[in-house]
């Protein structure tokens, strides 16, 4: 058994998964050069170059695909029955990576973490916020969180929230000088921050329901953005009505910063869930993760919004 090619196997992982040696050694913690120095033991040990290198790119070869095919989930098992043994006798502990909407971090990660950080201290939780739905088996998360409605169907879910509205709201201000909208059609005459759907590009149409019938709403405003945390700081500021999910208005509705309109058109999205591949369900870090979480969801009677 070469134990030098085996030692330096996570590294060619890394960079496959990167895309890059930079990232890759951002992600290991290692100096750029330590990481093409392994990369380049390994393929002398194979006798075949594993990546084509380009100024700008870097691409696995033939024999890097195939490699990387056989290493990455054998190493990944490998580290999953190690941190089980290691939970045997001891706490949780490792990094856990999840890969989680921004508005799932007030709403069901921070308070998890929170919790954690007491608890586990052996635990690690890194935070991969954005709002593209990538694979967080072959980018290397441990799990991710999302709208109940955006996971595949091969994926273990787990409710993190129950189920709440996505509600308009606009600050007392706004409404003062702009009025509030009565029905549906008075929006096209405010000024609604968009959201850009970072997929598509799209802006996104309101998904609103009248007269029993659901519809999507085409907005124009002067402000259109990536993040409703954005959106939420807007409309605080008077800058217009902002479509946003209501868990993380509730303390700013309750405080009077902020003023819901249209109520009746609301609509309901199912709850935010972790989602997960099966092979990972009694990972001990994950583990701690969700019993943490179902227990502040069976302690707490309201799903966690922002800070007042």
């Amino acid at each position: 058994m070469d134990r030098d090619l085996l030692s330096h196997l996570p590294v060619v992982v890394a960079v496959a998964r990167r895309g890059g040696f930079a990232l890759a050694a951002a992600e290991l913690g290692m100096s750029a050069s330590a990481v093409s120095h392994a990369v380049r033991l390994v393929e002398e040990r194979i006798g075949q170059p594993l990546f084509a290198r380009t100024t700008r790119s870097v691409s696995l070869t033939e024999a890097g695909l195939a490699l990387v095919a056989t290493a990455e989930p054998a190493l990944q098992d490998i580290a999953e029955r190690l941190e089980r043994i290691r939970g045997i006798k001891g706490r949780p502990a490792g990094l856990l990576r999840l890969n989680v909407s921004h508005v799932a971090v007030p709403m069901a990660v921070t308070p998890v973490v929170t919790v954690m950080a007491e608890r586990y201290p052996d635990v690690t939780v890194e935070i991969f916020a954005n709002e593209g739905l990538v694979d967080i088996v072959g980018e290397g998360f441990d799990a991710g969180i999302r709208l109940g409605e955006m996971i595949a169907q091969d994926m273990v879910a787990i409710r993190l929230t129950p189920p709440f509205q996505v509600v308009i709201v606009a600050s007392p201000a706004y409404i003062g000088r702009r009025g509030a909208p009565t029905g549906l059609t008075d929006l096209a005459a405010h000024n609604c921050i968009g959201y850009r759907l970072v997929r598509s590009g799209a802006v996104y149409r309101w998904d609103l329901t009248e007269d029993g019938k659901d519809l999507a709403v085409e907005t124009r405003g002067t402000a259109v953005v990536t993040d409703s945390l954005v959106a939420i700081d807007l409309a605080l500021s008077g800058t217009g009505l902002a479509y946003v999910f209501e868990p993380l208005v509730r303390a700013d509705i309750e405080a009077g910063r902020l003023v819901q309109v249209l109520p009746q058109s609301a609509i309901e999205e199912p709850g935010l869930f972790l989602y997960f591949p099966r092979r990972s369900a009694m990972a001990p870090k994950l583990r701690a993760f969700i019993d943490t979480a179902q227990e502040i969801g069976r302690t707490s009677s309201r799903t966690p919004g922002r800070v007042a």
